[in-house]
């Protein structure tokens, strides 16, 4: 019993003293994928008042980070944002999937690019862009040879930490929230019209992307294997964008009170943003199962669709 207070307290502390209803909700120790301080970019330049360093221009993206929502996109362009020949941009634009932003023209997209030499490439992160119909279709509009970077994790823990995500916005804004089963189950059936399964059928948003772009334009990133070893995986990236190798294992070190890697990068550190790193809510175990077996189908067409295979449960 002691050693469980210990820990239930420390889970307090860790969440800025949540409220009771986490509690009631069943929230587990089960942790959202890293995602580091959500500040400017190592790289990135404000430069909204200041002059811009001299020789540096702003330049559409190199390449894009599509998604997926909760998938890992903040911790990726952050460990990116570690090599010297990569611009990345400070916010998440929303230029190619949100319509109001997509009218304000190119030239308004463009503005909000970082500061880059012309050495670098710069590259921008909206995680919504993958689950959106119109993004691809723009996107190959605006350069049909741009690379994509799509980070992807384990489908139904991202269905579970897309509702935490959810439910945390929705208590910070003293509105009300549901258990995660209330929203996985309707009539005694799976609701496959929740919009956090839907963000995680892969195979359907794929496709989508695959009629505008060659699968060869497109690289996945495993964000189950980037959070547990992150050194392997950007090196994929590095090759694929035709970076030098600059990232190094002495770029990273796994912080045994925090449970995750922290990047050491110019002469300082940064690791998780205390916003991130929710504890999950323990999910019925047959509700559960329902939600895996729903998309194991799905998820074997997306192998199919991208020849490759990935450990989901």
């Amino acid at each position: 019993m002691a050693s469980f207070l210990v820990s239930a307290f420390l889970l307090v502390l860790q969440t800025y003293l949540a409220p009771p209803e986490l509690v009631q909700a069943g929230f587990s120790l089960t942790m959202d994928p890293v995602d580091l301080d959500p500040g400017l970019p190592a790289n990135a330049t404000e430069g909204v008042t200041s002059s811009p360093p001299p020789g540096t221009s702003k330049r559409a993206p190199h390449s894009i980070i599509i998604g997926v929502r909760k998938g890992g996109t903040r911790a990726l362009l952050e460990m990116l944002d570690i090599h010297p020949e990569v611009a990345a941009a400070a916010t998440e634009v929303h230029f190619f999937d949100w319509d109001e932003n997509y009218a304000k023209g190119f030239e308004w997209y463009r503005e909000l690019m970082p500061y880059s030499y012309p050495h670098q490439i710069t590259i921008e992160k909206t995680p919504g862009y993958f689950t959106s119909a119109l993004a691809p279709e723009r996107i190959c509009a605006m350069n049909s040879s741009i690379k994509l970077l799509l980070i992807l994790r384990d489908p139904a823990e991202r269905v579970i930490s897309d509702y935490t995500q959810v439910y945390f916005n929705r208590l910070e804004n003293h509105k009300p929230v549901q258990a995660i089963e209330n929203l996985l189950i309707r009539n005694g059936a799976l609701n496959i019209r929740y919009k956090a399964i839907q963000r995680s059928l892969y195979d359907i948003h794929m496709r989508n992307w695959l009629r505008h772009f060659p699968l060869e334009q497109i690289h996945i990133v495993d964000g189950d294997a980037l959070i547990r070893d992150p050194l392997p995986e950007l090196q994929k990236v590095e090759r694929f964008l035709n970076l030098p190798p600059r990232i190094v294992s002495s770029n990273f070190y796994f912080n045994q009170t925090k449970g995750f890697y922290c990047i050491r990068s110019d002469g300082r550190e940064r690791c998780l943003h205390e916003s991130k790193g929710r504890p999950h809510p323990a999910v019925n175990s047959t509700v559960l199962q329902q939600l895996r077996s729903y998309l194991q189908e799905h998820n074997r067409t997306f192998f199919r669709l991208v020849k490759r295979t990935f450990n989901w449960q």
